[in-house]
């Protein structure tokens, strides 16, 4: 990687290459035999799923039933959702060359590169998976927890008592500096400056423009055109800072996610044992849009739920006092439950496969309804309330609770969400009490859904008995 011509080069072939309109076709799916579904046309389906998910689901679940058809743009594909554990089970456990977890996830495709985790199927997501599996092992996350806390120390000494802000944005930069620090490595105060609106950017974009990737034209105007010279400012940074890394005289002993993947298969002559700079790129970029705004939604919620219970606030504040991790891991796990950030799984059928009964023709697209299984009340009772003790000594039903995914493709950040929230929370509650503003309801931003207020809270002072 040369110049910046080059980079130019790549991300323009990038966006051609991963259009919805120009990524591998599906053959046309038969809708006669599918599940029942609404009849509405293709874009007011699709516009419904991708901005009123969360009253969407329901409302499909309690007119059509357990299992159901939504038809989506382009073209009208079917997505057949599934909303019992055992379903999702069979999913989960699908062959992994029948059920592919990448063509379901095209449309992120000319952000996150044909390369990235989520976007590979068959073996060339296991491999992808392999290389980078040690940098989120056990012992890798024991490194990281040091880093994580120091950073959550510095920004909780930022706020003050009496204070009032969104936590959704507090805990957007603070889970933006852990990535930039924890995964790329990166401390020079120069760089990190030039990465964060950059990344910020990339993050904050709604559904409307994810759609825009399917008419290349779009890219010439308005919010499209910026979104495109975003993300080309982006790739210039990262690949920049790729380049220096594998020349940085300390980069056998450094512990951060980019170095650890550089090294991986260093000794090795087969170069399906290394990654290459437009691999990397392509990982760094699906840890960051993956890792970075869903923990820091999870962490918004958590501390909006904790500031409306003043019990809840002093036994969060004693776990932190106490290092009870066990619990602030369950208040963390019962945001995610309460408030998915992330709507459904899914896989596109490769081959005709049948699940919960049903028929399903090669094309379809398939998943659970995270939306759905976090609110059965025979999965978790009372589901409604925010009770972290759900989580205390036990894990729910399998497949009950599924923010991570399931199967081969869980996602590979988990534990790393985990450590980090946890660290988060216990650097808060050690310092400061909060307390709720006003109400709040999620609202969809890209593919995430977020606090529509920003989960408002005030900071108030630690009463200590």
């Amino acid at each position: 990687m040369s110049t910046l011509d080059d980079v130019s080069r790549l991300t323009g072939e990038r966006f051609r290459r991963m259009s919805p309109g120009n990524q591998e076709k599906l053959p046309p799916v038969d809708l006669s035999g599918l599940p029942p579904g609404p009849r509405w046309p293709v874009l007011v389906q699709t516009s419904a799923l991708l901005r009123f998910r969360h009253r969407f689901h329901p409302y499909l679940r309690r007119k059509y039933g357990e299992v159901f058809t939504i038809r989506l743009a382009p073209g009208g594909r079917p997505l057949v959702m599934f909303t019992r554990p055992e379903h999702a089970k069979e999913i989960f456990a699908g062959d992994p060359e029948v059920f592919h977890a990448g063509k379901a996830n095209g449309i992120l495709g000319p952000i996150m590169g044909e390369h990235s985790l989520l976007l590979q199927d068959s073996s060339e997501h296991k491999r992808a998976r392999k290389l980078l599996m040690p940098a989120f092992n056990g012992h890798a996350l024991r490194e990281y927890q040091a880093l994580v806390t120091e950073v959550a120390r510095a920004e909780v000494a930022t706020w003050r008592p009496g204070e009032e802000f969104r936590s959704l944005d507090r805990m957007n930069r603070l889970t933006l500096e852990v990535i930039l620090r924890v995964v790329f490595g990166v401390t020079d105060e120069q760089r990190l400056a030039q990465l964060r609106p950059r990344v910020n950017k990339t993050v904050n974009i709604s559904p409307v423009i994810l759609l825009g990737w399917a008419y290349p034209w779009l890219q010439k105007w308005g919010p499209w055109k910026a979104t495109a010279d975003n993300q080309l400012e982006l790739d210039r940074l990262i690949y920049a800072e790729i380049r220096e890394r594998r020349t940085a005289p300390d980069l056998a002993t450094r512990t951060d996610v980019l170095s650890r993947l550089i090294l991986a298969g260093q000794d090795s002559d087969r170069p399906e044992d290394r990654l290459d700079d437009t691999e990397l790129r392509d990982q760094l970029v699906t840890l960051l849009l993956a890792g970075h705004e869903t923990t820091a939604t999870g962490l918004a919620w958590a501390l909006y739920e904790v500031g409306r219970d003043p019990e809840l606030l002093a036994r969060c504040q004693r776990a932190a006092d106490e290092g009870d991790d066990e619990w602030l891991d369950a208040v963390f796990k019962e945001s995610l439950r309460l408030h998915p950030v992330i709507p459904m799984v899914v896989r596109t059928l490769m081959q005709p496969a049948t699940i919960a009964g049903w028929d399903l023709p090669k094309g379809t697209t398939v998943g659970p309804s995270i939306i759905i299984a976090h609110q059965r009340e025979d999965n978790h009772p009372d589901p409604e309330q925010f009770r972290p003790e759900r989580f205390l000594g036990q894990n729910p039903p399998t497949n009950t609770w599924i923010p991570f995914g399931g199967g081969v493709r869980r996602c590979i950040g988990a534990g790393f969400s985990a450590l980090e929230g946890v660290a988060v929370l216990r650097e808060v509650f050690a310092s400061y009490g909060v307390a709720s503003v006003g109400d709040d309801e999620p609202k969809v931003r890209n593919i995430t859904s977020v606090p529509r207020r920003g989960a408002r809270v005030r900071v108030t002072t630690r009463r200590r008995g």
